[in-house]
């Protein structure tokens, strides 16, 4: 799905009323549904329900109070602020108010006394309408001192379109900011629902359709999407096919003392759909690797002293690989210097799509001429922010998705900047942003499964903008599965291994 900029969503609105006739109100009614219904799940099963809504003057206001007329028609206990000036109200926010009082509600003036503070405590929901995606400057006065309101009373927050006090383009916080249990977002996501610490105030995201037509939507040019697992579909796969036709991958990792690494990404890759997967291990870490795999094929290499590759390992690779179509270099394979000169040997030499990971990535720190002389091949790197900076990447602006749009473009490469909001970067500038996954997925080997798993979706033919930013999403959503089944403090890697079969499964396509 396209996020779009503030003033791209601007332009659609405009084309909607202007060009296909649609009233701006039917619109601000549609918006204004759309939370509604989120609001109503949120307190399904509530004899009673309570509500207070602010609004702003602007048309984020005019959703809100819409959504509180609509909200007291369905039986629910609201009361509707006003944080601003009248005389700043907006047409249609007017209008909203008109139909409020005519189904015997009222817009209150906003105040912080101590009997309007205890009916807000009594609330089952807040909805922010405050602002919307026009914010671009700190909040003051009754606008931070409603956010602060709503940020202390221990009740749960809808917020319309954005959550306020989060600039929309950046996801940057403009002095404070409302911290959402969810956001219900209009047409299209913006970069501040998810990117930034806009991301992290966001809570769940719902993106409503409100009635832009499909056609305006398509137009709209943007090289920036969001990954939803509802997009997400594989093929059903042809009744008279072979492990042939799904892949054959090999994985080089491991070392003594991590030999957990490799298991965890050849499991991944055979989870997820390869047809065929080897596993290169130095020599003392075979025996292990041998033991807990039934599926992959791990066969010993030349060893050093401390248990990591020789150099006397990357022709034995080379010859490996003769026949597989995608390499993943790294989890575990340690840091010694041996390691480091096959690594950049073998991306010297290889012609084949490579994923790197973990310590594949450490062996370019001081060393980038060894990704740079792959342009034009597919290379992909996943790192973490730490991986990231021994890179040569820039984090200092807090701009994460600017920082890995440019060192892929720069390095010719994929990019797949993990972390909250996983970035998928390409090297033309376009970038895929993850909505899945949870804190429970912070634990030693979920990168490993991670890299696995694009390791297999390459190998079975997928396109790199298609395999690699679903591989992300499939990740997140194992990992979502088990954070509900098992809670985020004990689910472990291997679970989420275990739990693809039925993630996949879910998306399978029978035409």
């Amino acid at each position: 799905m396209k996020i779009a900029t503030s003033e791209q969503m601007r332009g659609l609105d405009r084309s909607a009323i202007r060009e296909r006739g649609i009233p701006s109100l039917q619109l601000m009614d549609r918006a204004a549904a759309a939370v509604v219904e989120r609001c109503l799940e949120r307190m399904a099963g509530k004899e009673k329900k309570r509500v207070a809504v602010f609004c702003g003057a602007g048309n984020n206001g005019g959703d809100g109070v819409a959504a509180a007329r609509q909200l007291m028609e369905a039986g629910v206990e609201v009361r509707c602020f006003l944080v601003g000036r009248r005389d700043k109200m907006t047409p249609d926010c007017r209008e909203m108010e008109a139909h409020l009082e005519a189904a015997g509600g009222k817009l209150e003036d906003f105040t912080a006394d101590p009997a309007f503070a205890s009916w807000c405590l009594g609330c089952d929901l807040m909805v922010d309408a405050l602002f919307g995606i026009g914010l671009n400057t700190e909040l003051r006065g009754d606008a931070y001192t409603a956010v602060q309101m709503m940020n202390t009373c221990s009740v749960p927050v809808v917020a319309v379109d954005i959550a306020s006090g989060v600039e929309a383009d950046t996801g940057r916080v403009l002095g404070c900011a409302v911290e959402a249990v969810e956001t219900v977002t209009f047409t299209l996501p913006k970069v501040g629902n998810l990117l930034g610490e806009g991301g992290t105030l966001a809570g769940q995201l719902t993106v409503a359709d409100i009635g832009i037509p499909d056609d305006l939507v398509r137009k709209l040019e943007s090289n920036l999407h969001a990954v939803f697992p509802q997009e997400l579909y594989l093929p059903r796969r042809d009744r008279d096919s072979h492990k042939g036709n799904y892949g054959k991958v090999y994985i080089l990792a491991g070392s003594v003392g991590y030999s957990g690494a490799p298991i965890l990404a050849a499991r991944a890759a055979v989870r997820c759909g390869s047809g065929q997967v080897s596993l290169g291990v130095p020599g003392p870490v075979w025996p292990i690797a041998a033991q807990k795999l039934d599926e992959a094929m791990p066969h010993p290499l030349p060893a050093s002293k401390d248990g990591m590759l020789s150099l006397e390992a990357a022709e034995e690779v080379l010859r490996r690989l003769e026949p597989c179509g995608v390499c993943l270099i790294g989890p575990g394979l340690g840091r010694g210097n041996s390691v480091g000169s096959v690594v950049r040997h073998l991306l010297k030499t290889i012609r084949l799509p490579v994923v790197l990971d973990a310590d594949g990535i450490n062996a370019l720190a001081g060393h980038i001429d060894g990704l740079d002389v792959r342009q034009g091949e597919c290379t992909v790197l996943t790192p973490h922010d730490g991986e990231f900076a021994r890179l040569g990447g820039d984090l200092s602006s807090g701009d994460r998705l600017s920082a890995a749009r440019t060192f892929a473009a720069e390095h010719g490469c994929v990019l797949v900047l993990k972390g909250h909001r996983t970035i998928t970067a390409f090297p033309d500038g376009e970038a895929y942003v993850n909505t899945t996954g949870n804190p429970g997925m912070a634990k030693g080997g979920s990168g490993d499964v991670l890299s696995g798993m694009i390791l297999s979706l390459l190998g079975q033919g997928f396109p790199p903008r298609v395999a690699v930013p679903m591989a992300v999403c499939l990740h997140g959503m194992a990992g979502d599965v088990c954070a509900g089944e098992l809670g985020e403090y004990g689910m472990t890697p291997g679970d989420m291994i275990d739990r693809l079969p039925l993630v996949l499964k879910g998306i399978i396509r029978n035409n």
